[in-house]
């Protein structure tokens, strides 16, 4: 027969037992991601990123995702200089505040306004129809701009960026913020309408 003593004891180790299995229990329930701003402007976010994909066609490394490229003599290092300022803004519709908020055109009509002191249409499909002249994709410069749909046939244009070199873009990319993209990348590729230049 078991003594008062030695239940008590049992009672205390079985409910000793239990608040630690609980207690784990809530600690996995309650995990926050710890992901840094290189997560998701660094390499990681460029191989494990929507555009990816398996063949590693158009991925965007560190530098290109930063902006810290060696620059040639016929480089426009104001262009580069002002997008690299709008790098890691936040998505915002309807806004177009470097560092605060925008969307695609936002972005768009403002880098022009600042670097080629033009002013541009505030919507996308606007911009296309109004201020550009259609370019072919191989005939792309920087400075060109790049429209994309939804990925839909006959779908009407509704997102733009800017074309640097080596197939590299800027844009306010709704899910990320202002970015740097490769046309190579997978969702570039299907979502792909149209280039163009502005006119002068």
């Amino acid at each position: 027969m078991t003594s008062p003593l030695n239940r008590f004891i049992a009672l205390l180790l079985c409910a000793l037992a239990l608040t630690t299995v609980t207690s784990c229990r809530s600690h996995k329930e309650t995990t926050v991601s710890t992901r840094t701003p290189g997560d998701v402007w660094g390499k990681k976010a460029a191989h494990k990123g929507k555009g990816g994909d398996k063949q590693g066609k158009g991925l965007v490394d560190e530098q290109w995702a930063r902006l810290d490229i060696k620059l040639a003599r016929h480089d426009n290092k104001a262009l580069y200089r002002e997008l690299k300022r709008w790098l890691g803004t936040p998505y915002k519709y309807a806004h177009h505040t470097c560092g605060e908020g925008t969307d695609c055109s936002g972005m768009v009509m403002q880098v022009y306004l600042a670097v080629y002191d033009k002013k541009i249409e505030r919507n996308t499909r606007r911009i296309y129809e109004r201020n550009c002249r259609p370019i072919d994709k191989d005939d792309l410069r920087e400075g060109d701009l790049v429209f994309f749909n939804n990925g839909k046939p006959d779908a009407p244009i509704s997102h733009v960026g800017i074309y640097l070199k080596e197939n590299k873009f800027v844009h306010a990319s709704s899910s990320r913020g202002v970015i740097v993209s490769d046309l190579d990348q997978r969702y570039y590729r299907t979502h792909y309408c149209a280039a163009g230049r502005i006119i002068d």
